[in-house]
Order: C-alpha cells, then structure tokens, then sequence
C-alpha cells in the first residue's frame, strides 16, 4: 500500500554544508515566527535540502556559484517569499556576493534595511516598470543617463520587490521610505523563460532574471559575466526542480547544465 507523503513545507529539512547568506537568514527568521506550516503548492516531495530547497538526490549546493561584483541586491521579500520552494530571489544570494534579503512592511522599516540605504558607499535604485511611475524625472533606463546617473565612487544597489504581481504593485505603493530613490525601469527584448510560477504578462520577469539584467546594466566585466552566470543558474535550478518534481533523476550533463560550467570556466 503506498504512504501518502506530506507537503513539502512539512518534510524533514536535510542539512546542508553550504553557509546561509541573506535569504536563508531571512526564511528561518520567518519560520521561526510562524504560528502554522506554510503549505507549499506543487513542488518535489521528499526530503528537502537545507542549502538549495531541492531534494537531496537533486541538490545543487555544489553549482552554488557566488560572484564579486561592483553591485549589491537588495531583496525587499513579501511576507510568504522566504518560504515558497520556487522562490528565486534565494538564487541571487547564491550567486552576487553582496545581496541582502529584508522582510517587507508597510508601515515600518527594518533598521538594518534603514542603515543601508543610508550607507554612502551604495546608490540605491528601485527596479520597478516605467508604467507606475508618476513622479517627474523619476523613472531612468540605463546608469550612465543625464537623469539619477550612477555618481562616481559609488556602487549600484538594485532594490527588487519580490512578491507576486499584486502584491509588487502594493509594495511600490505603499512602501513611503523607497520614495526619493530614482526607479530603474528595464525594457528587455526577450520574453521570461521562468516556468515555475507565471505572471499573467509576458513582459514580467521572475526575481533571479530582472536581477541578472540589471547586472548587465552595470556594464563592468565582472557584473556582466555575474548577470550570465546568474541567468544560467536559474535555468539548472528551473530544470532540476521540475525533475524532481516529476520524478525524474537530475541530469547532469544536459545543456543547462553545460552552459553553466563554461561560463565558469569548467570543461566537465
């Protein structure tokens, strides 16, 4: 007789040897004031691994492929996104060394959230579409423009609102203290290839991918090549979810995979 197995939010966590960074830190913080299981939807069953959220036959802890770059992220996370298996803002702290994951409130800001804005090394800009922007001369589409140019000395810090559709709007909105900060508003070509979780429009981008092209806004060697690791890595992450999801073994050697190895330099 087969066992039913429980969700996934519910299984045993396999632990992983992989350091937590700022997401991590994030999600356990917020299971930690949690009264009841989050309930997964979809997803692999099984045991889950600490490091990457997959199964343990599927982990990718170690493709975890963390970058320098002259950018930092800044993950403002809706209340339920630490904890959401697809979530992909986890994949940007795997790979830009300098990410940094706040929990989002309306009607109050994280004093460490608060601190680095404030940080005089950093040049904070919002990543939100052109579209919902009122404010005269706010809204800039590259970092080298007359309008909110990135100034000499400083280093790029990209704030992504990562939530749902309707809850980014609400956040862009509603959140008072990102106001005077200038909204980096993306026009890529190409249209999303993330499957785990769609929005409505084929011009929305999922977290990891608007993340990856806001490297490649930086146009220093180091954040372009992060931006294209960033982008590779979210396609091994995409496949071997599925794969596990579907029941069926990583692949190792599939084109996703291939193409994240070159990019870091390896042959195997």
């Amino acid at each position: 007789m087969l066992v039913p197995q429980p969700p996934l939010s519910h299984l045993q966590a396999v632990e992983s040897e992989v350091e937590p960074h700022a997401v991590s830190r994030l999600r356990t913080a917020r299971l930690a004031r949690s009264t009841r299981p989050f309930l997964a939807r979809g997803g692999p069953r099984g045991e889950r691994c600490e490091g990457c959220r997959l199964r343990p036959s599927h982990c990718m802890c170690a493709l975890r492929p963390q970058q320098a770059t002259r950018a930092g992220m800044c993950v403002l996370m809706h209340d339920a996104e630490p904890l959401k298996p697809s979530n992909t803002g986890w994949l940007i702290a795997d790979v830009v060394q300098d990410t940094f994951a706040f929990g989002w409130a309306r009607t109050e800001i994280d004093p460490q959230l608060e601190a680095l804005l404030a940080d005089p090394q950093w040049q904070p800009y919002v990543v939100f579409p052109r579209e919902f922007v009122h404010e005269e001369g706010r809204s800039v589409q590259a970092l080298d423009g007359e309008t909110a140019a990135l100034q000499p000395g400083k280093r790029p810090l990209f704030i992504l609102l990562d939530a749902t559709w309707h809850e980014a709007r609400k956040m862009f909105r509603k959140s008072p203290y990102l106001d005077g900060y200038p909204v980096l508003s993306l026009h890529p070509d190409q249209v999303s290839g993330y499957r785990l979780r769609r929005s409505t429009r084929e011009d929305h981008f999922c977290t990891s991918e608007v993340a990856a092209l806001c490297l490649e806004l930086v146009g220093d060697a180091a954040d372009v090549r992060a931006g294209q690791v960033l982008e590779s890595y979210l396609g091994v992450f995409t496949e071997r979810y599925l794969q596990a999801k579907n029941q069926k073994p990583a692949d190792a050697q599939s084109a996703a995979h291939q193409r994240l190895r070159e990019l870091m330099g390896g042959t195997s």
